[in-house]
């Protein structure tokens, strides 16, 4: 199922999901047009390469600990890219209207970090950097979740390619996702020996911070 929209009102403009896609979008872009032995180094240098951590060998400066944040605003491909994006422009949107601007940003980086430093947990060898905003937009879709259970998210099943949608709760949506989630991950674990593309710890990470700390974030309520 491919989301499409939510019907949750919002009643301000979200500048800060906005800006966060636009600095994930100029960043890609950006280094699509470098040479690629360039940008394969910054991936390297920004993205979060597990085994250095680790790995006592490579003795890091305390600087080289920024790429658990920098590794949000990096993506590998285009796919990886827009299916993010895609996800924070559909939900975004409501969790920021309710939190304010400045909270939203502080709870998306958190969510971010914890995220991924889950993924260090779960894949301490790893040797290639993982990147994407998918863990902190995990966080983004926890608070969704539970801000926005019984509002419709409307899917488009591709079935046959035909033009089939349906409208279904939030709730049911982002609960199949975490489910999904939850099963690559086990298996990921499991079948250790099989190479992974997708940073499944990461989004588990960032879902559970955001069904944790969402609550912390959002406006007081005018009495």
């Amino acid at each position: 199922m491919i989301p499409i929209r939510d019907t949750a009102p919002c009643n301000s403009r979200p500048l800060v999901t906005w800006g966060l896609m636009s600095v994930c979008v100029i960043v890609f872009v950006s280094m699509k047009l470098m040479p690629d032995q360039l940008s394969y180094r910054l991936l390297n240098l920004y993205g979060m390469v597990p085994i250095r951590y680790t790995n006592p060998y490579y003795g890091l400066p305390f600087d080289y600990y920024f790429s658990f944040l920098t590794n949000l605003f990096l993506h590998g491909n285009w796919s990886h890219l827009i299916m993010n994006m895609w996800f924070m422009w559909i939900f975004g949107d409501n969790v920021e209207d309710r939190m304010g601007r400045l909270p939203f940003l502080i709870f998306y980086l958190i969510c971010g970090l914890l995220a991924t430093y889950l993924q260090w947990t779960f894949d301490p060898t790893l040797a290639i950097p993982v990147v994407g905003a998918s863990g902190a937009i995990a966080g983004v879709l926890a608070a969704y979740f539970f801000l926005y259970p019984l509002e419709r998210v409307v899917v488009w099943v591709p079935i046959l390619f035909l033009p089939i949608v349906i409208h279904v709760p939030a709730i049911a949506f982002l609960g199949l996702w975490v489910l999904i989630q939850l099963h690559s991950a086990t298996t990921a674990m499991i079948f250790g020996g099989e190479a992974v593309d997708v940073a499944w710890w990461a989004h588990l990470g960032g879902f559970i911070t955001g069904s944790f700390l969402y609550r912390f974030f959002l406006r007081k309520e005018p009495v």
